[in-house]
């Protein structure tokens, strides 16, 4: 389920404010939210259509004239409820505004108010938001992922932390959710999935504690953090082990002490939540090397698991897979009105090779879909060539393979430049005749991790 946050930074709100000059007032208001307001013009704009986004439609009476409809003619028309304004004193005359009419604002309406009817009608707006989409099926026949999920059920219902290890694309988000899923407790809770490569520098206090109003410059309004967000809930935590040690800190100290405090703010928030971490890394390694913390370390591997890449899971899972994933984006009835998979296919999908595991063969069932879509038939024509890109050296020219090469003798120019440059990035930037920017996402592509040795 979305979050009403959510709601307020995706709402459009269209205005129609005839005699009461309301537009600008709204703006204030709503600005500070994240909510997009749009000064709509003839009344009977915008079409009759779905929108990408929630919309609510906020309309002064003075600009209905002696027009004969009502609310609800109004949003069976155009998909949006509607926030009436009327002149002081007016507002609540039941002679004028029938039952239907249930959001009415005075026309000297405050922040608070227009607020208040807006929050009134968020959970119409989240559960009309919501996709209608049929979730893939969690496919387990292989004997490794038969034994993850007895692990998963031996340890799901308790509230210790879990690493998850695994190939990058293995899934370890949704083995994640299934511990979320799988606990009567915070099951019933939310689910925040945060990818720590992704946090800036500078936003990582914002980001995870949260902030007060005017707590800095452009703080408009309170803002919870990654850990209020999944108070009740689960926290996971994906590509742990791409947090810088000054970040470490700042999390084992919310993991001892189960609370937080806003930035900005005195008082302290006290958590209850589930704590699923997961990296594509060697933590004991890094541990050694002085690349992570070892007390966080401890603290987060209670519970040790391994995902395993799709190559252990074999070929059975590789087919079964696939067709989860066209079901789901084909819709359920038009993929079952299809003739089964044939021979050919399964056997190109068992044999492949996918180096980005699940999330490549998503990616593939994704291109084969849209095939069988055009096609209504499984086109050995067109749907075969899509396997090439998946056998390294297997077709003319071996292309991916010489890429793989020039990528590892990249990866080693720029460990020597940094070798070189004592490992100041600033300054290897300038040697490779890059941006520093650049370099650091280069080295985030080849992970190489600060003070890495030149390999043999």
């Amino acid at each position: 389920m979305k979050t009403d946050r959510w709601a307020y930074e995706n709402l459009e709100v269209y205005v129609w404010e005839g005699k009461q000059e309301i537009a600008d007032r709204i703006t204030r208001f709503l600005a500070p939210l994240g909510v997009e307001v749009i000064r709509a013009g003839a009344l009977e704009a915008p079409p009759a259509e779905p929108r990408l986004k929630p919309a609510i439609a906020v309309i002064s009476v003075s600009v209905i004239g002696n027009a004969k409809f009502t609310a609800l003619d109004w949003e069976a028309a155009h998909g949006m409820p509607v926030v009436w304004v009327a002149a002081p004193g007016r507002e609540g005359d039941p002679g004028r505004f029938p039952p239907e009419y249930a959001h009415i604002l005075s026309a000297d309406f405050s922040g608070a108010d227009l607020r208040g009817q807006i929050g009134k009608l968020l959970p119409q707006l989240l559960a009309a938001s919501e996709p209608e989409t049929e979730v893939a099926d969690l496919v387990a026949e292989s004997p490794a992922m038969r034994q993850l999920l007895e692990q998963v059920d031996t340890f799901a219902d308790f509230p210790s932390n879990v690493m998850l290890y695994g190939e990058t694309g293995a899934g370890k988000e949704r083995i994640a959710r299934l511990f979320h899923e799988r606990n009567r407790s915070y099951g019933k809770g939310p689910f925040v999935a945060v990818n720590c490569g992704a946090i800036p520098d500078g936003l990582f206090e914002s980001q995870f504690f949260g902030h007060a109003k005017g707590a800095f410059t452009g703080a408009m309004y309170a803002h919870q953090g990654y850990f209020e967000q999944a108070n009740g809930g689960t926290l996971f935590l994906d590509e742990i082990g791409d947090l810088p040690m000054f970040q470490q800190v700042k999390l084992l100290r919310v993991l001892e002490e189960k609370a937080v405090t806003r930035l900005g703010s005195t008082l302290p928030v006290r958590l209850d939540f589930r704590l699923v971490a997961a990296t594509n890394k060697d933590l004991r390694e890094a541990v050694g090397q002085g690349r992570f913390r070892a007390d966080l370390y401890f603290r987060l591997s209670v519970i040790e698991l391994r995902v395993p890449s799709l190559e252990e899971r074999g070929p059975g899972d590789k087919v079964l897979l696939l067709q989860s994933f066209l079901r789901q984006m084909m819709g359920r009835a038009e993929h079952d009105a299809l003739p089964p998979a044939p021979d050919w296919l399964r056997g190109a999908v068992g044999t492949a090779y996918f180096n980005g595991n699940v999330r490549e063969l998503r990616n593939l069932a994704e291109r084969v879909g849209i095939v069988l879509r055009q096609c209504r038939a499984w086109d050995e024509g067109r749907i075969r060539p899509l396997f090439r890109s998946l056998r390294p050296g297997a077709f003319e020219g071996n292309e991916r393979a010489a890429d793989w090469r020039g990528d590892a003798e990249e990866r080693r120019r720029i460990i020597a430049a940094l070798d070189a440059n004592g490992w100041r990035r600033q300054d290897t930037a300038a040697c490779l005749g890059i941006s520093r920017k650049v370099l650091w996402e280069k080295m985030r592509k080849f992970q190489i991790a600060d003070n890495e040795a030149e390999p043999a």
